[in-house]
């Protein structure tokens, strides 16, 4: 998809979930256009570096070892620290190369999901991550009343041409819920603001067994934390709570991620989820990210677009906000934003 900002956006972006990084394993990971190395120390605390070693360009993820905290690289041993100091070389056992360091990247975990903060010059997270679960204080907060989210109700989709600006233009977009999800009743934005980073928004889904225009059946409750992922509170018909992100790999292509913490059954002890509750989930919330997905990856970005009256405000405000997150120019040539609709 070609858009007339940048795909070196700052903020947290999703890389994946707890389990995917067990302990003692390298992987290799591509993101921002930059080839890096995550790896879970001895200690379980994971790491994710620039990929290639200092010393001759080896790739610290095709082969690498854990090694107490430290990368080893699986060309000459060279050991770098999760500070991306190089700790130790094997024939100068006593003289490490300090000059020499890697770029790092701070990591959160959070409930088994995985995030990576981004900024293109190498800055410190400029906000803290915000914790899905305490982010919506007038709701339940506890963990444990949720079934875990991976891997039965999490989803993942590879290499997609969708840019993270897309995915939060469907916060305001209420109107496409008919069309794309087969919705019978058509939900209203009923409020939003832009809090710094936090773009908040709250839809409503109309009750059709009511006569009162302002009854609601369902509410979202949902806040951008940057451009990188969505974090949805539901009120009403049912009360889950999920993730969506859209992580950028190169110029071209996202990640996406996709999390559903599910209320247990009234006794549930375990935090696997009941068959019945799989199938449930399965067939109403998890298959909406591929019916996007076949809009999105056609999509072409309209800089300037003829909105109706009703989603206008919203829509361009959101656009407005999103700006603060581009840190670069844009790589793309500079007649896209004046492409013909």
């Amino acid at each position: 998809m070609k858009v007339p900002f940048t795909w070196k956006v700052t903020g947290w972006f999703m890389i994946g979930w707890s389990p995917e990084f067990p302990a003692g394993e390298v992987r290799p990971i591509q993101y921002f256009g930059e080839e890096l190395v995550a790896y879970r120390d001895d200690s379980g605390v994971l790491h994710v570096l620039e990929g290639h070693c200092k010393h001759l360009g080896a790739h610290l993820g095709h082969g690498g070892k854990v090694v107490g905290d430290c990368v080893e690289c699986p060309f000459h041993g060279w050991r770098w620290g999760p500070d991306g100091t190089n700790r130790y070389i094997p024939y100068q056992p006593d003289r490490p190369n300090r000059g020499l360091t890697l770029r790092t990247y701070p990591v959160r975990e959070q409930y088994d999901c995985v995030f990576m903060w981004h900024h293109p010059d190498g800055k410190e997270p400029q906000w803290p991550l915000p914790d899905i679960f305490h982010k919506f204080p007038q709701f339940e907060t506890d963990a444990g009343a949720y079934y875990r989210p991976y891997p039965e109700f999490s989803r993942r989709a590879d290499g997609e041409p969708v840019h993270p600006q897309i995915v939060a233009e469907n916060g305001p977009d209420s109107s496409h819920f008919h069309y794309v999800h087969g919705a019978t009743v058509t939900p209203v934005c009923l409020e939003w603001e832009a809090v710094a980073e936090e773009w908040r928004f709250l839809t409503g889904w109309p009750d059709a067994r009511s006569d009162g225009p302002d009854s609601m059946a369902l509410r979202i409750h949902s806040h951008f934390s940057g451009l990188g992922f969505a974090m949805s509170a539901f009120e009403g018909s049912s009360n889950h709570r999920l993730i969506f992100a859209c992580t950028p790999v190169d110029d071209e292509v996202s990640n996406l991620f996709y999390s559903i913490w599910w209320p247990k059954l009234p006794g549930e002890t375990s935090d696997v989820p009941p068959e019945q509750v799989r199938n449930h989930v399965e067939k109403r919330f998890l298959r909406t990210v591929w019916e996007d997905l076949d809009i999105w990856r056609y999509q072409r970005y309209v800089e300037h677009p003829p909105l109706a009256r009703i989603d206008a405000a919203p829509y361009m405000a959101m656009r407005k906000w999103a700006t603060q997150f581009y840190d670069l120019p844009p790589t793309t040539p500079p007649d896209v934003a004046a492409a013909p609709v």
